[in-house]
């Protein structure tokens, strides 16, 4: 892929909200929140707060609960804040959701899932994850099962797990809540939907919080191309790939595949400082602002069109992909590289924030 010189100069950043750009892509109502989408983004390599473990503060490795991120598909939702949860009772919720399953199961309403008797359940905190003070400790849900006609010595079975996890929250709501309410507003599960079901079923009666799907709209995967094309430099991307959705008849996608060398150039010539002005951050600290995103992405999209005629910036971007990761629309996310699981889940936790209808 050529370099783009055209349609990506750099330009002086304006001082609107990423809602204000937004907000007629995501349809967002003003009454549903107060809170702000970000301007710009710390990138994920040069600017990455150190992980915060339980109790402390400083760099720390990936744990063991943080690596069981990687490499599978979640589908995300959207949590309202929890009320009276408490993360010293991880033990006593395990005991209460393994109880809740069984009783369903004998009921017949986990055959679906293949769920059987002999289910166990753990929920466990995710050492690492939480980025401020604010943010709470996020938490990871495992369920083992054993095959109806296993041998006694089989190892039981991962059924299902799932996280829920607050990473960089938006500081000034985490503090407005109520001290009863704790806020998770991710969710990343990973197993048959019956069971997703179920368990969405126990914590919406246990902490009377609600679930909603949260998909990842085009703009935020764009932010997502961007933040892990930044990483090339560290970490090799090995290919990016888009994919758009163009509403004709039959549907049609376009996918585009980028060589990961030619996506850096470009990312690198829309990063040149030169009319920033001195208030404002930029490549310097590791900030990335939404002006570079949409000049990232227009050199690709211009690119594309002097190649095949089709104009990409009219239709919508609906999947992204590097070896950093993967996002679909529909919310379906997969992380392959613990180094850059933060920023992604930071990104997340903002559009699940905003998605909430409190």
């Amino acid at each position: 892929m050529e370099r783009q010189s055209s349609g990506v100069l750099v330009q002086r950043r304006s001082r609107q909200s990423y809602r204000s750009y937004v907000g007629s892509h995501l349809g967002f109502t003003p009454g549903f929140t107060q809170r702000r989408l970000t301007t710009s983004r710390v990138a994920a390599a040069r600017g990455r707060r150190g992980a915060r473990a339980p109790g402390g503060r400083g760099a720390a490795e990936a744990s063991p609960a943080q690596l069981a991120l990687l490499a599978r598909e979640w589908q995300l939702s959207y949590v309202t804040p929890l009320y009276r949860f408490r993360h010293d009772q991880l033990r006593s919720y395990a005991r209460q959701l393994g109880a809740f399953l069984a009783a369903e199961t004998r009921r017949g309403e986990a055959a679906e899932a293949g769920l059987q008797d002999g289910l166990k359940v753990s929920i466990t905190l995710v050492a690492g994850m939480a980025q401020t003070e604010e943010d709470p400790d996020a938490v990871f849900i495992q369920m083992h099962s054993k095959r109806q006609f296993a041998a006694p010595d089989d190892a039981p079975r991962l059924a299902w797990s799932g996280w829920l996890a607050c990473v960089g929250g938006d500081a000034d709501y985490l503090r407005s809540l109520p001290p009863d309410f704790v806020c998770l507003p991710l969710l990343g599960a990973s197993g048959a939907e019956g069971l997703t079901a179920l368990v969405k079923a126990w914590f919406r009666r246990t902490f009377d919080c609600c679930f909603g799907p949260l998909e990842i709209n085009s703009v935020n995967l764009q932010w997502l191309a961007a933040l892990w094309t930044d990483c090339h430099a560290q970490t090799s991307i090995q290919q990016l790939k888009l994919v758009w959705s163009l509403p004709v008849e039959p549907p049609l996608q376009v996918t585009y595949t980028v060589h990961p060398q030619d996506a850096w150039e470009l990312w690198k010539s829309v990063r040149q400082p030169g009319e920033r002005g001195e208030e404002e951050v930029g490549e310097e600290d590791g900030s990335i602002a939404i002006e570079e995103v949409a000049r990232f992405i227009k050199g690709l999209q211009s690119h594309f069109y002097r190649h095949f005629r089709v104009e990409l910036s009219a239709e919508q971007l609906t999947q992204v992909s590097t070896a950093l990761g993967a996002a679909k629309h529909s919310g379906r996310l997969k992380i392959s590289n613990s180094s850059y699981m933060i920023t992604t889940l930071t990104l997340l936790t903002e559009c699940a924030l905003l998605k909430m209808p409190i």
